[in-house]
């Protein structure tokens, strides 16, 4: 309300509200339209609008209008009798001009300066007995100040025995008490007379967004949230707050208690470690710091790893689905927040960073939290990982499964690249299967721009992956990056035929195909083949069932990779 009666003022038409000449409109027509656009009868109430003999009536009540909304339509009009006028896009408070904003003075202030924020305001106020004061105040609570911040009772310089109730100056315009009020007065046996009250203002009475919307030029975003990170606030401005982001940077500090660095980023976060450039705007330039996130204590310098406090509710829903004694595969576990409540659940944990940094906190809050002894830590890339100590422990635990006791989960959560290591999948393992129950589970992150974001996360996994995802996958949204941007967690069993590479029933039969790059083994030498090198593959059904259908040349190279050549 306070933002919206300054914003009113600035925005005042040049025209008059009110009834167009020689028309006549009645006390009760104005309530009859307003009610028709949805105002309550609460908002209506007559001590809140009490109307004169005259037809003014209509303009006290656009008035009340935009005390509670701070905006006219400007199509919206009282029509009588055929006769129409509309109102201005705003209406000015000339009671209270500027009331509870800051000074206009301060328009465009870099460097922050709290002596330029002192006004002073006048305010109705009642003088009361002091033992009465609480009485009043619960009598009059709608009509009293209420402002943080700002005191309700103050000393009356003149009478010690007394005090002086501040009231809403929204609520008695022009120092008058409606007759709901003075009834109540009555009763308790108070002067209804209503004194004028010098209220100084200072910095410190002013909300954050009153201030940088007093400050900043007229019509551009304010920036008054941010993400916590401990003692940590992380802003990220726009091109044209730049000029004021030290400003800005003071003001979070100076009404966010706790809150002692105020730090902007200044480049797009680095895909290889996830972390990104960042500039101090104000306080102290200490950017180590300790957050709690369900009920779990992680320690990190925010400048070298990367930390979202935005992803806590993501955090704990996986943990959720874990089971005592499932496998935990954590392929971008950054310090831990995954990582760490599983073991804390009696998973069995494998926890992998590529970043040094992230890994040494990693081992530090493994430390912190008590489970140092129950997760196996890795520093390595995370392709190398899942090819590496993923795949020993799965062909391990796999074949040592006979019944479902066990579930394996592999998370995967580096959005902007996670679904490119998705064909690392593609014939993991060698062999039969032991159960199609018992299949890992994986969780993978991404982002996407598309106005079908689940379709579009789905379609590209499948295609990394080599095999569809339509009705084998569930997708939840994780939460909005940025206008028409959206984090998404595509979560599936890898299906049997993608994850095993089974024997091939052809006992070794093999001849030269020009369909087919699956089981390629080794390079017909150019004097046999009359031609330029060709693959040898299997052509058993088996083998076609679980070929490639990508770019052949591709799966060539990955297949060279993949088997040592004689």
């Amino acid at each position: 309300m306070w933002g919206a009666l300054g914003s009113a003022r600035q925005e005042q038409g040049s025209s008059t509200p009110g009834p167009a000449a020689g028309s006549r409109v009645t006390d009760s027509e104005p309530f009859r339209i307003l009610w028709g656009f949805g105002y309550s009868a609460r908002l209506l109430k007559t001590n809140h609008y009490r109307p004169a003999a005259s037809n003014t009536s209509s303009p006290a009540v656009w008035m009340l209008l935009a005390q509670r909304s701070g905006r006219i339509p400007a199509l919206f009009a009282v029509v009588q009798k055929r006769r129409i006028f509309t109102m201005p896009e705003t209406v000015q408070d000339d009671t209270n001009p500027g009331l509870y904003s800051p000074p206009p003075e301060v328009r465009g202030m870099t460097l922050l300066n709290r002596e330029a924020f002192k006004r002073t305001v006048i305010v109705p106020v009642l003088k009361v007995k002091k033992e009465i004061v609480h009485t009043l105040l619960k009598s009059l609570k709608q009509t009293v100040l209420q402002r943080p911040g700002l005191k309700r009772v103050v000393e009356d310089p003149e009478d010690e025995d007394s005090k002086l109730i501040i009231l809403d100056p929204h609520k008695v315009p022009e120092f008058s008490l409606g007759e709901s009020e003075k009834e109540v007065l009555k009763q308790l046996h108070i002067s209804p007379e209503v004194s004028e009250y010098n209220l100084e203002l200072t910095y410190e009475n002013f909300k954050s967004e009153e201030i940088l919307r007093a400050v900043l030029p007229e019509g551009q975003d304010v920036t008054s949230g941010f993400s916590r990170v401990g003692h940590i606030a992380h802003v990220n401005l726009r091109d044209h707050q730049l000029p004021y982001r030290h400003l800005i940077g003071q003001v979070i500090v100076d009404k966010n208690p706790g809150i002692t660095c105020v730090v902007n980023k200044t480049n797009i976060i680095d895909s290889t470690y996830r972390n990104f450039q960042m500039e101090v705007l104000a306080g102290e330039s200490n950017l180590v710091t300790k957050v709690k996130e369900n009920n779990f204590t992680y320690e990190l310098d925010f400048a070298k790893v990367y930390w979202n406090p935005r992803l806590s509710t993501e955090h704990g829903r996986i943990v959720e689905l874990l089971k005592p004694g499932d496998v935990l595969f954590d392929v971008f576990a950054g310090i831990g927040p995954f990582a760490i409540p599983a073991a804390k659940k009696k998973c069995v944990v494998f926890a992998n960073d590529l970043n040094p940094e992230s890994y040494n906190w990693l081992l530090h809050n493994c430390k912190l939290n008590k489970v140092d002894n129950k997760i196996k830590a890795f520093n390595m890339d995370g392709r190398d990982f899942l090819l590496g100590p993923v795949r020993e422990e799965l062909r391990k635990e796999l074949t040592l499964v006979k019944e479902q006791k066990t579930a394996f989960h592999i998370v995967m959560n580096l959005p902007a690249l996670a679904i490119e290591f998705l064909d690392v999948f593609r014939h993991l393992l060698v062999g039969e299967p032991c159960s199609a129950a018992v299949l890992p589970t994986v969780h993978c992150y991404g982002f996407s721009k598309h106005e079908n974001p689940t379709k579009d996360i789905q379609e590209r996994a499948g295609a990394v992956l080599g095999a569809s995802l339509e009705g084998r996958c569930s997708t939840y949204l994780v939460r909005n990056v940025a206008p028409n941007k959206e984090m998404l967690c595509i979560t599936f069993q890898i299906p049997v035929d993608v994850l095993y590479k089974r024997p091939c029933p052809a006992g070794g039969k093999w001849h030269v195909d020009f369909r087919l790059l699956f089981c390629c083994l080794r390079l017909v030498p150019p004097h046999q083949s009359h031609g330029p090198l060709v693959p040898q593959v299997c052509v058993c059904h088996s083998c076609r069932a679980s070929s490639a259908t990508s770019d052949p040349s591709r799966s060539l190279r990955r297949l060279h990779r993949i088997i040592p050549q004689p």
